[in-house]
């Protein structure tokens, strides 16, 4: 995805589209607030592309979702567990969307992204959200 304000539209959009695609409908809404979370950081506070993977999870009843932006630094809760997240200080106008994650994701994670032969560094940030068993 290019470095653009309409890209987290454009990935909610695609998110929406391959889960309807898949009978994965039921995902869409905590999936499409994660994408957009992980998309909107990317374009924030990255000066270059991101990228946007989609990937069913075992048994088809899931999907993992991964963002890939240009900036090596991985944020929490990326980087402790849920209990860990540091307290918002009063005011803050950041640190919240990234709680949402914590809340609504199933699985998370993210990891450093050296170069390499094609010039990839910065990192990739991931979700899964899950299907309720039954």
């Amino acid at each position: 995805m290019p470095h653009d304000p309409r890209a987290p539209r454009i990935a909610r959009q695609t998110l929406r589209a391959v889960l309807s695609g898949y009978g994965l409908g039921e995902l869409a809404d905590a999936s499409e607030l994660l994408t957009s979370e992980l998309v909107t950081n990317a374009y924030r506070h990255t000066e270059g592309p991101a990228a946007l993977r989609l990937r069913g999870l075992p048994g088809g009843r899931g999907v993992r979702v991964g963002v890939w932006d240009t900036d090596p630094h991985i944020p929490p809760p990326f980087t402790c567990p849920p209990a860990g997240l540091p307290p918002l200080a009063e005011g803050a106008e950041g640190g919240r969307g990234l709680r949402l994650v914590a809340q609504w994701a199933t699985a998370w994670g993210g990891f450093p992204l050296g170069d390499d032969l094609f010039g990839q560094r910065g990192k990739v940030l991931w979700v899964e959200c899950r299907c309720p068993a039954g």
